[in-house]
């Protein structure tokens, strides 16, 4: 696995015991030291705050997983950040989301993979990541009728999130990581 290629800050931190407690669950969770912990090590707080952050994100369950893994995807493919693209689909295909329809979000238009909601959740992840937002009334309530107020909530909150993800990994220069070329099926797209 690529360490890294042009991170933008050092990826090797102070060694305290936060960061080297991080590192080995990281390499025993995921078999790799991961760059965004590696560079957040920087500030312990921050990447205290940021793994208590995670945690609780973790225990919402109000969207369909499949949902909230395209969506995720879908932000990170329009923000265009590769670390965020290889982590996600490895992690959505090890949680048991179908490799297809992970594969299927830069073409989510014209990829018959995706039944009409997952297209609609993709639709909207791709319009809340863009600059300035596209997002449109008919969007919102289409999927408020189809998802009910929680699991919109929660969507809407989750690529917000992964919009935050995003931009912290693309501006400080991280790079894929190798874990889609360590899942069990092929890579696709």
């Amino acid at each position: 696995m690529t360490e890294t290629r042009t991170a933008r800050i050092p990826l090797d931190p102070p060694r305290t015991l936060l960061t080297r407690v991080v590192d080995l669950y990281s390499r025993r969770r995921y078999g790799a030291r991961l760059q965004p912990a590696a560079a957040m090590g920087h500030h312990p707080r921050l990447l205290l705050t940021e793994l208590r952050h995670e945690q609780a994100l973790a225990r919402w369950d109000r969207l369909d997983p499949t949902l909230k893994a395209l969506a995720v995807m879908s932000s990170a493919v329009t923000i265009g950040c590769s670390w965020c693209v290889d982590f996600g689909y490895w992690v959505s295909t090890q949680d048991g989301v179908d490799p297809a329809k992970v594969r299927a979000v830069p073409s989510w238009r014209t990829d018959d993979a995706l039944t009409g909601l997952e297209r609609r959740v993709v639709e909207y992840a791709e319009a809340m990541s863009t600059t300035p937002p596209g997002v449109t009334d008919g969007m919102v309530e289409a999927l408020r009728r189809e998802l009910g107020e929680a699991a919109l909530v929660e969507l809407t909150m989750m690529v917000a999130v992964e919009n935050s993800r995003s931009r912290f990994n693309a501006a400080m220069g991280l790079h894929s990581q190798g874990f889609r070329d360590r899942c069990d099926v092929p890579a696709g797209t």
